[in-house]
């Protein structure tokens, strides 16, 4: 609520703004709209189209639309103040599996117009800030932007097929050989969902018709979780340390997994404590000066050595040395087998 007093009540624009609208033409708010039109659109004839094999109807498409439009604000602000951006991905599932159970593609693509559309947007606003902030005329951002998105989702669907066609067994786990990195771990996870929320579907699970009824009791958990954070951070003003616990920060903590594995998180929390706790507190005006630069050039730095990597050693067969990090169980076989008695599965024991 203090954010929203704090945006609704601003007085004036800051100096940013001041000069770029000195300097620039702002974008018109057609062209965002157009867009919008246009997007809605063309996604109501991929699914109503092409012989229905989506399974979405238009209403779905529309209803999914509007959720990323009423979580785009919340969850902005989340990711604003603590750089964590709590996924739809379940919300979507839920609510299309109760309203449109049994097509696991329906309930695939619901997910994708209702979360990704949101995530996109909160993307696209980023960009445009650090646009705002480097002074880079809106209008060249705005072309640029369109341009980018569909150079990029051209180039995703095309590799994404090339690597499908060129790849024996990828993701298939069972016949890949040792240490291949096409497992598809981000795919096997978006597969499993459709089963889980489309096929089987809620209503199954997570009423009195399933195993699973007493999960609704998180919602309210969830809901009020900042309630006890609010109250005693009142109650005690002096506790700075209160204000520090960010219950969405706390949850969204895992929402990586389970495609990120125990290893990644020691990573991520290493370097994470490392750089902004040592670093920060020892070397302050290094930190300030080129820490959001040398994690650009890290992220950079993995993405081409990947693309080396791929047409250097493993076009040619060549996985990888054989070490413990190699493999893509994170050394837990039976984390992937039944706990229900009676149900066989390969390399799995019965109960």
């Amino acid at each position: 609520m203090s954010l929203w007093r704090k945006a609704t009540s601003a007085k004036g624009d800051d100096i940013h703004a001041r000069i770029m609208k000195k300097n620039y033409k702002a974008v018109p708010e057609w062209w965002f709209q157009a867009i919008l039109f246009v997007s809605i659109a063309l996604s109501i004839y991929c699914c109503e189209g092409f012989g229905g094999q989506l399974q979405l109807p238009w209403w779905g498409v529309l209803l999914a639309c509007c959720m990323a439009f009423i979580f785009t604000l919340p969850i902005g602000i989340i990711q604003a103040t603590t750089n964590m951006q709590p996924g739809l991905n379940v919300i979507t599932e839920f609510v299309i599996g109760y309203a449109y159970p049994g097509r696991p593609l329906a309930n695939v693509a619901f997910k994708t117009y209702g979360y990704i559309s949101m995530s996109q947007a909160l993307s696209f606003v980023a960009d445009f800030k650090l646009g705002h902030y480097m002074k880079i005329p809106p209008r060249s951002m705005f072309v640029v932007q369109l341009a980018g998105t569909l150079a990029a989702s051209s180039v995703y669907f095309a590799t994404a097929w090339w690597l499908l066609e060129s790849i024996p067994n990828i993701c298939n786990e069972n016949l890949l050989p040792a240490g291949s990195p096409w497992t598809c771990p981000g795919s096997d996870v978006f597969y499993n969902a459709s089963i889980i929320w489309g096929v089987i579907g809620p209503l199954r699970m997570f009423t009195s018709k399933g195993n699973y009824p007493q999960m609704n009791w998180f919602f309210l958990i969830g809901l009020l979780a900042p309630v006890p954070v609010w109250f005693f951070s009142r109650k005690f003003p002096e506790k700075k340390w209160i204000k520090l616990i960010h219950i969405p920060l706390i949850l969204a903590g895992t929402q990586a997994m389970p495609t990120a594995k125990s290893v990644h998180y020691i990573c991520w929390g290493a370097v994470g404590i490392f750089f902004n706790y040592f670093i920060y507190k020892r070397f302050k005006v290094w930190w300030a000066k080129h820490t959001y630069v040398l994690s650009a050039a890290l992220d950079a730095g993995i993405a081409f050595v990947a693309v080396f990597l791929y047409f250097t050693l493993q076009q040619n067969g060549i996985s990888g040395p054989n070490w413990w990090g190699l493999d893509s169980t994170d050394h837990c076989p039976l984390a992937k087998c039944p706990t229900a008695p009676g149900i066989q599965v390969r390399g799995c024991p019965v109960l």
